[in-house]
């Protein structure tokens, strides 16, 4: 058991290590090569800019945007992988789309780039999953969220020029939704498992020990009736 715990953390932890990795190299190398942003970008209700739904989480504007994202981005992930590893791959995948198809249909006609708005995601289906599964474990993560990042709320409102906040928005409605579908599936270590008593069928003993009554005028078991009868 020990060993497939720690198996399971390194997983948890290389695959967030790993998309970090790949964020920033490619922002590097776009960087470094000149190549613009928009064309891996978001620009809703375009055909043509469709497929963004896939790289503009990749893509960012500058290093603080892109750094501002990476350690959200690795604990979502890491604390998804780790405490709901039976849903992970499946819920990060479905907010990753879901998140990216709500901005190409219904968000302002800019360009939108940057992961913030799956970081957004990742984060509201840790909260919400608290909401619905109602587990120890899951209420515990969702308190941890919101001490951690509760300031993130001010990010869903139109107050900073230039900041995507439909993509926060949506983000924090795709987790919603991905946590509610899988409300259900829940963890070995969130299922209440009964107690030793409860388990345990109550032994059926009689009142009086067998034999008690055999030394008795009155026993009749297997002879006649010995009561004498009116007439």
């Amino acid at each position: 058991m020990a060993q497939y715990d720690k198996k399971h953390l390194r997983a948890a932890l290389l695959l967030p290590l790993a998309t970090c990795l790949v964020v920033i190299v490619l922002h590097i190398i776009r960087t470094v090569l000149f190549i613009p942003a928009p064309p891996f970008s978001v620009l809703p209700r375009s055909i043509a800019f469709l497929p963004g739904i896939l790289t503009s989480p990749f893509i960012h504007g500058g290093y603080g945007h892109l750094f501002s994202n990476i350690l959200p981005l690795f604990a979502g992930l890491g604390v998804i992988l780790l405490f709901y590893r039976k849903v992970a791959i499946r819920s990060i995948l479905l907010i990753y789309f879901i998140t990216g198809g709500l901005v190409w249909l219904l968000a302002r006609e800019v360009f939108h780039i940057g992961a913030s708005g799956v970081v957004y995601g990742l984060i509201s289906f840790i909260f919400w999953s608290g909401i619905f599964r109602r587990s120890l474990k899951a209420i515990m993560l969702a308190l941890i969220v919101i001490m951690l990042y509760s300031g993130m709320l001010i990010g869903l409102f139109p107050i900073e020029e230039g900041v995507s906040w439909e993509s926060h928005l949506f983000g924090v409605v795709a987790g919603m939704i991905v946590a509610y579908l899988y409300r259900h599936d829940k963890e070995p270590d969130e299922i209440k498992q009964p107690y030793e008593w409860e388990t345990l069928e109550e032994e059926k003993k009689p009142f009086f020990e067998e034999g008690t009554f055999e030394d008795s005028p009155y026993y009749t078991k297997d002879k006649p009736n010995t009561f004498d009868q009116d007439q």
